[in-house]
């Protein structure tokens, strides 16, 4: 069917000419709400625009090879680039186009890239023409495995969002005639940011006026020589802490780190700030508003996903809805065009590799008009994926997902997970491959293992670990080593006949175990039949699970006479046993079963099993009876042994299928509750720097859910694991409910979880300063900066204006020798390197990751990095040290934090 204009969308025609991205002309036969969509048409930007940029021997972006990201900006019809000093500024009047290549991605051949469109809220119809053309070009240039994004002003997506740390400032009105997008020491500016520090922080600049306040958020009253950071009475720390690191980031960039910086918590304590304040803003009359809560799409929502195909039929654009959640991959073909509708938070378009250019070029036109037939907002986010270049979050909608990529790789897959012997100290020392194969070590630490009973954890005798009861609950805890230290993990074992009362008491047995550990546990909740890899390790493959919960302390359901049971598995590592329904239907002509009567015991091999799965039933067998066996093969089976099935039955004979191994890249979430319902916010591209203290992180590998609690979030400790078990049952791929959650808290991270960040550095935590302390201490005290202002003698001076500083600004400091501009020293600008350069080379063992007082002599601790070797600081770096000291300061500090150098 030809789907309907808001409720009944009605089939539409598009022009014949063809179309840029920014604009088209839709007409309509039969909906009314097309007939007023004017959309501006751009206008067409010839290649010779981009000659200048172009690489004339092959064609490409002249980018430069050791970054990752670049930035051009509309200015008088042309792409003018963007210096990486002034990254993460946007000026409202025009138009960005993004494009990212991830370092780790460069070599691969055809590996993805992102190319971002963002519209100003204030752009005009030729700035965004000029940078639709160029979008085209340059999409035409990179070839294919290009993901394209439409971003609009205040509304961008996650991943345009990962970029930019510390946050993403808007600035009002347009770039100045001089191209000067930041200017580095200028102090005659004075302006007011009001900053949103969610987990993507953003600013934007406002009226200079206290009716630009509210209690909910922070604003930065910037005043060139002094940064003033007033933090609403509604913000949380977290918040707090966001927006210092912003506030510290303009400190170090626009000012070369001389600029003063206050805060203030509370207006009580803060007077001489406060006096500073209202000297600019003058005095607040009224009491300040609170801000109305940003809309947040809640994970319901984004669960709302709808496949359209979208194909032409002579002139006109039929789009037709194929299906609705959960989706299935085998859906997109090759040869056609589609759109996927999430809920109205985000509409991606999909092209096959066989789509012609002509529908490729009119993509985004399509979801533009898609976006108006069905009434949502024009800031909707649009993503355009070509077939093999699927983003992590397009890929997560469907409910499996293959790649060409991965259809050779044996790591995955619980049944094929550990063909090899497993190196212990592989699994330590590279702990990506920890997490690929979601083992810590071999299972060959110490267990304990404790039953539930009577809200009570029971010891189980070490003689009968391993065999547990469907009625049950257990705590499995299991103790290994790494770098000579324990480490701990909490398995929370849930039977599926176990009752509500169980469970609950499960876990507050659980939280008692954690506390006297010290809250080192890592917690994983497992559900029978769900049972990670080191899990069934830990018991060498003697896992059995009865039905019922006898076998503990003798009492419970009475044993059947004839029991059944399930052997699968070819080793020790993935091996496990499941009691079964005693009847012939349970029956699988490719596993092995122990059928178990009042005399004898049968040992029936289906004709699809391997040795390997002989060789291990034999030995798991003797766990259940110790009876002599009869070895059956399928279909010699004795009389007797369909009598004590009740008789035969119809079973799966047919051979098994491979499993299928999904293609699925780990994701990363904020969890926040603080407007209602679970919101999560992705960081793409994400790194151990997006875990902070006061986070609840969701990471998502598919296989499994991490829940990594920030040390100073425990008080969402209860609600952490709820969320999992929300996301997964809003999920839009209809996830099992079943899939285990693995409660991680800060300093306490296993390799299965750490194996999924790049350079993850252990020793990161042990200097962390908290909000509290950075402020106290970090900063120096507000009364030091008091000492320091007059603000009896403020003198309030009328400067030129420039386009976008305020007409006063704050002159006089007391107790500063800087009566004028030009006797200011400046400081070191942003990008310089040390001042003054190592005379010698040092063992990189003796400046990574040591402290101050472990540095041999001499050593600048500003400056470690500036002691190694050239070699040795390309093979860290991966670039040389004149392309370091090339690039923003505080890039080179973020850099120098992953790496253990700061």
């Amino acid at each position: 069917m030809v789907i309907s204009c808001l409720k009944d969308l009605r089939l539409f025609a598009l022009c014949a000419e063809p179309v840029l991205s920014t604009g088209f002309c839709l007409t309509s036969r039969a909906c009314p709400c097309l007939q007023s969509l004017s959309l501006p048409t751009a206008p067409v930007v010839t290649s010779r625009a981009l000659a200048w940029l172009m690489d004339t021997n092959r064609g490409l972006p002249a980018i430069e090879s050791h970054r990752d990201l670049h930035i051009w900006i509309t200015e008088n019809l042309k792409m003018v680039p963007v210096p990486e000093r002034a990254y993460g500024n946007f000026f409202e009047e025009h138009c960005y186009i993004v494009l990212h290549v991830p370092q780790s991605l460069k070599a691969t051949s055809g590996a993805p890239k992102d190319l971002h469109y963002w519209v100003g809220k204030e752009a005009g119809v030729e700035a965004q023409g000029t940078a639709g053309s160029f979008v085209q070009h340059l999409q035409e240039a990179l070839g294919g495995a290009t993901v394209q994004h439409r971003e609009a002003q205040g509304h961008e997506s996650a991943c345009f969002r990962s970029y930019f740390r510390p946050g993403i400032i808007y600035r009002k009105g347009g770039l100045a005639s001089a191209l000067k997008h930041v200017e580095t020491n200028v102090y005659n500016i004075q302006r007011l940011l009001h900053i949103r520090a969610g987990k993507h922080v953003s600013a934007s600049e406002v009226e200079l006026s206290w009716h630009s306040f509210n209690k909910s958020d922070i604003f930065l009253l910037d005043l060139g020589k002094m940064l003033i950071q007033w933090n609403g009475p509604k913000t949380s720390t977290a918040e707090k802490a966001r927006g210092l690191a912003l506030t510290r980031s303009l400190q170090d960039r626009e000012r070369g780190g001389r600029a003063q910086i206050g805060v203030v918590d509370d207006e009580t304590e803060a007077t001489d700030l406060m006096q500073i304040m209202e000297a600019v803003l003058g005095c607040r009359v009224g009491n300040l508003h609170t801000a109305m809560p940003s809309k947040s799409t809640d994970q319901l929502q984004k669960a709302n996903v709808r496949l359209y195909h979208v194909y032409e039929k002579g002139k006109d654009v039929v789009i037709q809805e194929l299906s609705t959640c959960p989706l299935a991959q085998d859906l997109l073909q090759e040869e056609d065009c589609y759109i996927l509708d999430q809920g109205g938070f985000k509409i991606y378009v999909w092209q096959g590799r066989m789509t012609s250019l002509q529908e490729k070029k009119a993509a985004f036109s399509r979801a533009l008009g898609f976006i108006q037939a069905k009434g949502y907002p024009s800031y909707t986010n649009v993503e355009v994926v070509d077939e093999g270049a699927e983003s992590a979050a397009f890929k997560q909608l469907f409910r499996s997902w293959s790649g060409e990529q991965r259809k050779n790789k044996h790591l995955r897959g619980t049944g094929k997970l550990l063909q090899v012997k497993l190196d212990v100290g592989k699994l330590h020392s590279h702990s990506e491959l920890a997490a690929q194969l979601r083992m810590v070590d071999d299972g060959s630490g110490k267990v304990e293992v404790w039953y539930i009973q009577d809200s009570r954890r029971q010891p189980v005798n070490p003689m009968h670990h391993g065999q547990l009861c469907a009625g049950n609950c257990y705590l499995v805890l299991y103790t290994y080593q790494k770098m000579g230290l324990d480490q701990y993990i909490l398995y929370l074992w849930q039977g599926l006949q176990a009752t509500a009362h169980e469970i609950k008491a499960l876990k507050g047995n659980a939280e008692e175990l954690d506390l006297q550990y010290h809250g080192a546990l890592v917690q994983e909740h497992v559900t029978m039949g769900s049972e990670p890899p080191h899990f069934l390790a830990i018991f060498q493959g003697q896992l059995v699970i009865f039905q019922g919960s006898t076998g503990h302390n003798g009492k419970g359901q009475p044993e059947s006479a004839t029991r059944l049971f399930h052997v699968r598995g070819t080793d020790s590592y993935n091996t496990w046993t499941l009691e079964v329904p005693a009847r012939a239907s349970a029956l699988n002509s490719n596993d092995i079963f122990l059928l178990a009567t009042a005399g004898l015991c049968y040992l029936w091999f289906g004709k699809g099993c391997s040795g390997d799965q002989r060789e291990m039933a034999r030995t798991v067998v003797t766990v259940i009876s110790r009876k002599d066996k009869e070895m059956v093969l399928e279909g010699q089976e004795p009389p007797h042994f369909w009598e004590a099935l009740g008789g035969r039955a119809p079973y799966p004979s047919s051979k098994r299928l491979p499993e299928d191994v999904s293609d699925f890249q780990p994701r990363l979430f904020e969890c926040s509750i603080q407007t209602g319902p679970l919101v999560l916010t992705e960081v793409v591209f994400f790194s151990q720097e997006d875990l902070d203290k006061y986070d609840v992180m969701l990471l998502d590998t598919w296989e499994e859910i991490f829940l990594w609690l920030g040390a100073a979030a425990s008080e969402w400790k209860q609600e952490a694991v709820a969320w999992g078990r929300e996301y997964l049952k809003t999920h839009p791929a209809g996830r099992s409910l079943a899939t285990p959650i693995v409660l991680v808290k800060q300093g306490h991270e296993p390799p299965t979880f750490t194996g999924w960040f790049h350079a993850w550095d252990p020793y990161k935590w042990t200097n962390n300063q908290s909000y509290e302390e950075v402020v106290e201490g970090g900063l120096g005290a507000v009364s030091a900066i008091a000492e320091r202002t007059a603000v009896s003698n403020f003198r309030l001076s009328r400067w030129p204006r420039n386009g976008r500083a305020g007409p006063l600004a704050l002159w006089a400091l007391k107790g500063s020798k800087d009566s004028s501009e030009n006797e200011l020293e400046l400081g070191p600008k942003a990008g310089s390197g040390p001042r003054s350069v190592a005379s010698r080379s040092l063992p990189r063992e003796q400046l990574r990751h040591q402290a101050v007082e472990d540095l041999p002599e001499g050593v600048d601790p500003a400056h470690k990095e500036s002691y190694l070797s050239d070699s040795d600081f390309q093979d860290i770096f991966g670039k040389s040290k004149e392309e370091f000291y090339s690039m923003a300061k505080w890039r080179q500090q973020q850099q120098k934090k992953q790496l253990g150098f700061f």
